[in-house]
């Protein structure tokens, strides 16, 4: 028998023993990836004995020093370890928590004991007692755990996406998305879960890590801060284009305004990408609060009404949409794209005054008269009329005229030359549109109207008084 010092007195009190069971789970899964054999198993035999066991090559007393470990690191994308000192940790761990540990590969069983040190009979520490294999023809390792808790091997095996059972959702280059579980959205490096996140949308793992990342992964793999992988979990997200990724994100734009969003959405490059996606898979129109509340606000109602799913973002989100395009390539629908769009979607058929009827022509001719009520600004540039009119509402109605701030232009239906108090009823009511950039149903535009009803009526009741005193 040979004994390996492993030159340890005392280890960590915060190592538990489902982080020592985890150690010796990343080292099986580690060998599966480097080797490409089978999957680990993890078993319990008929002793109650927990069997860890990998079908690589087999664990060498050599595994044991204190070293970085050359392969793995040739090979960070694959494995999950990346020094050495883990499983010696790991050992002393399951020691100091009296679980009994024996260690088979063909090169020999391995079992721990305290021994005085090589010429120091007064200095105790930790060795690996080496004997002869039990087994020459054993392919890969196995590591047999007596006096170990089921809990504990359940609680190793949950840092580990592998036996997670977690949902993939979709995988970039740099890493996956997977549907969080619980309370808690796990942050995994490889599959080995390096932190946990109370407000993140998703879970993830980093299959590309970068080299700040590498270096913040300490000996327990655990507790990792934020700042160590945000780039990469803001590369994943931003490489991801499907569908189910995007229907999560949409019920997370609307909630960004209000502060009730995930942390994800509090990046603001996330946010531009989130709303391309949605913006080229979806009906939506984004809109700030500011749009809502403004002169505009009529278009919102069109686009509701047209079964347009209307998604309220920040002023500073809203102000980078403008100038971008989603990732088919249109231009996102703000409210000024939706505006232009919804103007230039219909084609009015304007009617020449000359073909109009008789007593049309003699209704229309009145229409300078009626402008004459208002401010002379050249706010409304022309009066024209369209055999059709865009549908008013949802219910397919015909707008009876219509402001087209676009082009600087009222048009009033045809229809409505059937009489005078028609068409300056329609023509008013359009006019108060043009000079007060109010829209339906404001305040603003209720006391405009108030204002020339008061104004129409005076003219109408001192023509009364004048008439009656001529007569």
């Amino acid at each position: 028998m040979k004994k390996f010092d492993l030159n340890i007195e005392k280890v960590l009190e915060h190592w538990s023993t489902a982080h020592a069971v985890r150690e010796l789970i990343a080292n099986a899964l580690d060998e599966k990836a480097l080797t490409n054999t089978k999957e680990p198993t993890i078993d319990k035999n008929v002793k109650g004995e927990w069997i860890i066991r990998d079908f690589g090559r087999g664990i060498h007393y050599t595994h044991l020093t204190q070293n970085e470990n050359e392969e793995k690191i040739r090979n960070s994308d694959k494995v999950i370890g990346k020094f050495g000192v883990g499983l010696k940790d790991a050992l002393a761990t399951l020691d100091r928590q009296e679980v009994d540990i024996v260690i088979r590969s063909k090169y020999g069983d391995m079992t721990i004991e305290k021994s005085s040190k090589y010429g120091f009979d007064d200095l105790v520490t930790l060795h690996v007692a080496i004997k002869e294999p039990t087994d020459l023809s054993l392919n890969g390792t196995e590591i047999n755990l007596r006096k170990i808790k089921d809990s504990d091997i359940e609680t190793a095996k949950r840092f580990f996406l592998q036996y997670s059972g977690d949902k993939l959702i979709e995988e970039t280059k740099y890493g996956s998305i997977y549907e969080k579980k619980g309370t808690k959205s796990k942050i995994y490096v490889n599959g080995l879960c390096v932190a946990e996140e109370d407000n993140f949308l998703f879970s993830y793992n980093i299959t590309n890590p970068t080299s700040k990342l590498l270096k913040a992964l300490n000996r327990e793999r655990t507790n990792v801060g934020r700042s160590a992988y945000s780039d990469r979990l803001k590369a994943i997200l931003l490489a991801c284009r499907g569908e189910v990724f995007a229907t999560h994100l949409a019920k997370d734009l609307g909630k960004i305004q209000v502060g009730d969003a995930h942390d994800e959405l509090q990046w603001v490059d996330v946010q531009v990408h989130a709303s391309k996606i949605l913006n080229a898979k979806e009906d939506v129109l984004f809109l700030s609060a500011d749009d809502i509340a403004g002169e505009t606000n009529k278009y919102v109602r069109y686009a509701r009404e047209e079964g347009t799913q209307v998604i309220i973002v920040p002023i500073n989100l809203a102000d980078k949409l403008v100038d971008v395009v989603d990732v088919s390539g249109d231009p996102i629908n703000t409210l000024t794209n939706y505006a232009t769009q919804w103007n230039e979607s219909f084609e009015f058929s304007f009617i020449n005054e000359k073909d109009l009827r008789k007593n049309e022509r003699k209704i229309f001719s009145r229409k300078n008269e009626i402008l004459n009520f208002f401010p002379s600004d050249r706010t409304v540039k022309e009066v024209l009329i369209s055999e059709t009119m865009r549908p008013e509402n949802g219910l397919g109605g015909d707008a009876s005229g219509a402001w087209d701030a676009v082009n600087s232009r009222i048009v009033i239906k045809r229809s409505q030359l059937s009489t005078l108090e028609d068409f300056a009823g329609t023509l008013i009511h359009e006019l108060i549109h043009a000079h007060t950039g109010t829209d339906d149903e404001t305040i603003d535009f209720e006391e405009e109207l108030t204002q020339i009803v008061g104004r129409l009526a005076a003219i109408v009741l001192n023509n009364k008084v004048t008439t009656k005193e001529r007569n």
